[in-house]
């Protein structure tokens, strides 16, 4: 069983029962089985194989969804990529990702156009509409593009359904999660078809989905969080999607008056703002059983706030992409302990070692280490990088952690210098690394501050080669190069930067300063 063939078993069995919202439209489990199918048609006729990458720029739209379904209903591997990337980060993970088939956002056409010349390996490109001027602008593309560019509509409306999906081995690759590295790129971590099923069913019973829930989907389901908890496992188990293209905290209040949701999921931020919404009340969301929160860890206080004003609790969990993600819940059995990421969850064995790979005594802080059917089979063309992370049959999540004597997990500190924006990780030397792309800048280092809505934020320090650069020319080019979230909310220029004996830059020092301005 994968979850390829869970959602046709169920578009046979309950042909009639609702798979997602969207658009003030439903979408039936045998009409989302049909377009799946007749997509998975049309990948295989634009020349995509079993064992081929198709990269998604999408958001959350049925478009990725289907597209992703389709794409490992013939064996393909889908490489989901964040659409609002910079054009720097997008090809770095196409060429690193050796990508076949690009399935990409209207918005994104001419970025699309651009790639046509410069990713020659890349055999087709799909083209999503959401906006009804596409169709002229098509018109205007040059004949070179038009022979690789496709409708997504089209492609359905001109093809046929595949009868079953193909037979996949439990191993073989179903997605690669490009994730923030710390050597400056990011590393593919490859997920098999077993770990996202085992995952996606194990969170799913944790957590007590059935096919009468219906799940808001607004978090970006091109993240690994939202892939499983909101997408994967409620069609795993014939529950209902309320598919969110942005997340607004209105249409989340108007979704829970008109639509009675039982399950939200979101990071810290976002139940920051529904929080802080002033027309928000407990009555909008009163049909929620559960709401779920990841991403970052959740302030103690926001947590009794919310759960205070809402009535609706929060069972807070913690996962890594490198473990499809899920590994630890609060269960909804027993106590929840606030400030807990929970237990471990079905089938899945988390515990606190040492240096040495031993296991530490309840109470102690170790390096969190996790086994399980849900962890990854390694990073994309770089088998040092794996082994160095999956030791022992462990893998190794670099983050500090304690165990009480409840068999409830603590995290004590994130990953070295890792810093976590709305849920998104961002690491230091990425966004260093653009700043020493610029030739006026001779040194720079990053660090994390605290900020009251997304968590943190990314302050840089910077040693200038010329010094007739200003903040604003730094900033611009970090807009350039990266992605809103990794762009440094502040820039200060030193003259030098702290450095220990060897001349290593101590962060630790800089984040220190930074903190005690706050």
């Amino acid at each position: 069983m994968n979850l390829v063939s869970a959602v046709y078993k169920t578009s046979i069995e309950q042909a009639d029962k609702v798979a997602y919202h969207f658009g003030g439209k439903d979408t039936t489990y045998s009409e989302f089985e049909n377009s799946v199918s007749k997509m998975a048609t049309a990948l295989k006729e634009l020349g995509v194989d079993k064992g081929d990458h198709v990269a998604f720029l999408l958001g959350n739209t049925p478009h990725f969804i289907i597209s992703l379904y389709a794409t490992m209903r013939i064996g393909a591997t889908a490489i989901p990529i964040n659409p609002l990337y910079t054009p720097d980060e997008i090809t770095y993970i196409i060429q690193n990702g050796d990508v076949k088939a690009v399935i990409a956002l209207d918005a994104l056409l001419p970025l699309v156009e651009a790639g046509v010349q410069l990713f020659p390996s890349v055999k087709a490109y799909v083209i999503c509409e959401t906006k009804p001027d596409i169709f002229e602008k098509m018109e205007t593309l040059s004949p070179i593009v038009k022979e690789k560019v496709h409708l997504f509509t089209q492609l359905l409306a001109q093809s046929e359904p595949v009868v079953k999906p193909v037979e996949i081995d439990d191993d073989e690759t179903a997605i690669i999660l490009y994730t923030s590295g710390t050597t400056g790129h990011p590393k593919g971590a490859m997920l098999t078809h077993k770990n996202l099923y085992s995952n996606a069913r194990d969170i799913s019973d944790y957590l007590q989905f059935n096919e009468n829930d219906r799940i808001i989907t607004t978090l970006p389901i091109f993240h690994v969080f939202a892939l499983t908890v909101v997408v994967n496992a409620p069609l795993l188990t014939s529950a209902q999607l309320i598919i969110v293209p942005k997340f607004s905290p209105k249409e989340i209040f108007r979704i829970g008056r008109e639509l009675q949701p039982t399950v939200f999921a979101g990071v810290p931020t976002m139940f920051n703002f529904l929080y802080q919404f002033p027309e928000g009340n407990a009555d909008d969301l009163k049909s929620l059983r559960l709401a779920i929160s990841g991403g970052s860890s959740l302030p103690v206080a926001l947590l009794h706030n919310f759960e205070d004003k809402f009535n609706v609790r929060i069972s807070e969990g913690y996962g890594l992409s490198e473990a499809s993600p899920v590994t630890c819940f609060n269960p909804l059995d027993r106590e929840r302990k606030p400030g807990s990421i929970g237990t471990n969850i079905v089938n899945v064995e988390n515990k606190v070692f040492n240096e040495l790979g031993e296991e530490v005594p309840v109470g102690e802080v170790g390096e969190l280490v996790v086994r399980g059917p849900n962890v990854m089979k390694g990073y994309y063309k770089m088998p040092e990088e794996t082994a160095m992370v999956i030791r022992g049959g462990w893998l190794y999540t670099g983050d500090l952690a304690r165990m009480d004597e409840d068999g409830y997990f603590y995290i004590v500190d994130r990953k070295k210098d890792l810093i976590i924006v709305g849920g998104f990780n961002v690491y230091p030397r990425e966004v260093e690394e653009v700043f020493y792309k610029n030739p006026g800048v001779l040194e720079a280092a990053v660090v994390g501050i605290p900020d009251p809505n997304l968590g943190e934020e990314v302050l840089a320090y910077v040693v200038l080669k010329d010094k007739s650069i200003t903040v604003d020319e730094l900033d611009a080019f970090c807009k350039e190069h990266l992605v809103k979230y990794k762009c440094p909310k502040e820039i200060i220029i030193l003259d030098e930067l702290p450095k220990n004996t060897t001349g290593k830059i101590l962060r630790r020092n800089l984040k220190d300063q930074a903190l005690s301005r706050v």
